[in-house]
């Protein structure tokens, strides 16, 4: 399950009321966490022990999702991450806005040298 964030429904409605012209980023990344991320962005993302948010392309939209259309590799962490469990889409590599949040089906314990992956297809976003 995905959902917009705060910023991005605002974005969205302002576009396409033709109230103020918004264009998409030029690449959105990928963001990790060990609890749920917030439509206002509140939560809590992994920082330290060589995490760095990673670029993550997608397919065009169909059927009311989109998915990415590559495998997303993070850096071999130095320390533990924690079990990441959730993720956010956002439009910088750092700082910057976050788009959409959700959680991964199935959490994962990252410890010292362990590299998480995402696998080409397997992270969607759905519009309902």
């Amino acid at each position: 399950m995905s959902a917009m964030s705060d910023y991005l429904e605002l974005k969205f409605l302002d576009h396409f009321t033709g109230t103020a012209s918004t264009s998409a980023p030029s690449a959105v990344y990928l963001g990790l966490s060990t609890g749920s991320l917030a439509d206002d962005n509140s939560g809590t993302e992994l920082s330290g022990n060589n995490y760095t948010r990673k670029a993550i392309t997608f397919a065009s939209a169909s059927s009311g999702s989109i998915a990415n259309n590559s495998a997303v590799e993070f850096n071999s962490a130095t320390g533990s991450w924690g079990t990441v469990s959730h993720f956010g889409i956002y439009d910088a590599s750092s700082s910057g806005n976050l788009l959409f949040h959700g959680a991964f089906s199935a959490s994962k314990a990252i410890a010292t040298g362990d590299i998480l992956k995402v696998a080409s297809g397997s992270l969607t976003i759905s519009a309902t």
